[in-house]
């Protein structure tokens, strides 16, 4: 008989999750104290968070976790994290106006935050619409979820680590889940000491551009925020105009951070033990590395060539070079792995730039990378998979696997990979359609490719669409039905829709 999932269980290590994650609130509480605003919201939000985590912790002391009860946990430790996550946000904007104090606003932004998105209901970003503390926690919440909230917890909770290694599967992004040491603890230390490395170099070197006025209005609470969003490839920023309110030094500093946010973070760990050969031999990172650089150049010389039509944010770039390369290279490096900052207006510019953005959307990053999409890999063992089954067809007597790097491919995971895809299309095209017809039955509709791309921008976690939700826009104006869909899709496209799906095939035992 099939085992149902152990709610009590489920629930208790979810319990014990949101308990420590509510202490990361304590960061933008120093914020609070500093800027001296909204400190009430986040000590209420502490103790709120703290307590829900202790009641469900409560309901099974010593839980022991199955197969399915892992996807459970991983499944329900997303959502409870942006339900607690999305307190601060009601608490802050509760009565005074802002469009967080709506529930489902609050549970937008805040699923947006930890599943890297940043697709955002509000219209207005400025100090004087919301506090220090709060724009912080929106950065705080990418960077929380960039690596994994399951990986950090593994490495800092003993009691997660005896069921690490089914937990880091299930929340892993990719086909599979590279065990770095013995030890799946020490596996998802050293994960986060590298992310956690690299957002320090990178918060550094905006702090340096910002006192060396290379970058004039890089304050340090402006890098520490960007530091925060960058690595886990999230796109929030507390400026209203993303990075287009930075010099072009600045914007060209942040290209190289989230091209290597979009890499599988494994193959830092054998770099920095100087194994340099698995980087450099690995087929889905010299392949990613050819399409971003591909991609990026296609984009600049037609940007170059008069591609896009001169916005009021980004500047002239026909017959500019520098200009040209560097928004090229920004918006792919943005877009391919899902960050979605911006430097320019894309969602004004021509209806073939446009095409060629959503086809960047649609590649996505590296397996073990905290970009978001289909990611490079499975394309691969797509493009390899049809092309095996061409062959096979005209020559039936030929068996012939399916292969990456010399490498044979289990084709337990080929059909992994392949039964993802289409569940992945099948579920975007299916909400681009909703969409289009949800914003149309209120009064305010959007055209067919608005609607494809802003189902994309959420189940593939890359935040601006077209239209009215590009870059400087917002989801604010769109329906509630429209909006609730959109937080299942961020949810669902973060877990890579398997561990979310496998809460409603399974039974429940109480």
């Amino acid at each position: 008989m099939t085992r149902t999932i152990d709610a009590r269980a489920t629930l208790s290590y979810t319990g014990s999750i949101v308990k420590y994650l509510s202490a990361a609130m304590a960061l933008p509480l120093v914020i609070a104290v500093i800027y001296w605003e909204d400190i009430w919201v986040f000590t209420a939000s502490i103790a709120i968070g703290v307590l829900i985590g202790l009641t469900l912790e409560r309901l099974d002391p010593d839980p022991e976790l199955g197969p399915r009860d892992a996807l459970a946990v991983v499944s329900l430790a997303w959502l409870m994290a942006a339900v607690v996550g999305a307190i601060p946000y009601l608490l802050a904007g509760y009565g005074n106006g802002s469009a967080l104090g709506h529930p489902i606003n609050a549970l937008f932004e805040s699923m947006s935050g930890f599943t890297t998105t940043g697709a955002t209901v509000t219209a207005e970003i400025s100090f004087e619409q919301h506090s220090h503390a709060v724009l912080m926690w929106r950065q705080l919440t990418q960077w929380l979820g960039g690596m994994g909230i399951i990986v950090l917890m593994v490495a800092i909770l003993p009691q997660l680590a005896v069921n690490g290694a089914q937990l880091m599967k299930s929340e892993a992004p990719g086909p599979g889940l590279q065990k770095l040491t013995p030890r799946i603890a020490e596996t998802a230390r050293a994960l986060w000491l590298i992310y956690m490395g690299f957002t320090a170099v990178l918060m550094v070197l905006l702090f340096v551009l910002g006192v060396t006025d290379l970058a004039p209005n890089m304050t340090p609470y402006n890098a520490i925020a960007h530091g925060f969003s960058t690595l886990p490839t999230g796109g929030f920023s507390p400026e209203a105009d993303s990075i287009a309110a930075f010099s072009p030094v600045a914007q060209w500093v942040f290209i190289p951070f989230m091209v290597l946010a979009g890499v599988n973070f494994a193959l830092f760990w054998y770099l920095l033990r100087d194994d340099p050969t698995q980087m450099l031999e690995n087929t889905e990172f010299r392949t990613y590395l050819g399409l971003v650089t591909g991609l990026a150049g296609v984009l600049s010389v037609g940007l170059f060539y008069g591609g896009a039509p001169v916005t009021e944010i980004g500047g002239l770039t026909e017959g500019n070079v520098e200009n040209a390369l560097r928004q090229g290279a920004f918006q792919v490096a943005s877009l391919m792995n899902s960050t979605g900052f911006a430097t320019a207006d894309f969602a004004q510019w021509d209806i073939q730039t446009q095409y060629f953005l959503l086809l960047v959307m649609f590649v996505g990053g590296s397996a073990g990378s905290t970009g978001g999409g289909i990611k490079v890999i499975r394309w691969l063992v797509v493009l390899k998979t049809l092309r095996r089954e061409l062959y096979t067809t005209a020559n039936p007597d030929v068996v012939r696997p399916v292969r990456l790097g010399g490498e044979v491919v289990d084709e337990n995971v080929v059909r992994g990979i392949l039964v993802f895809s289409m569940l992945y299309l099948l579920i975007f095209a299916l909400a681009a359609i909703f969409i289009e017809l949800d914003t149309a039955r209120v009064g305010d509709p959007l055209s067919g490719i608005e609607a494809f791309a802003a189902s994309l921008a959420t189940i593939g976690n890359v935040g601006p669409a077209l239209g009215p939700l590009g870059p400087f826009g917002s989801y604010e104006f769109l329906p509630n039905t429209t909006k609730v869909l959109m937080i299942v899709l961020m949810w669902i496209g973060r877990l890579e829709i398997v561990p979310v799906l496998a809460l409603f095939i399974a039974g429940i035992d109480d």
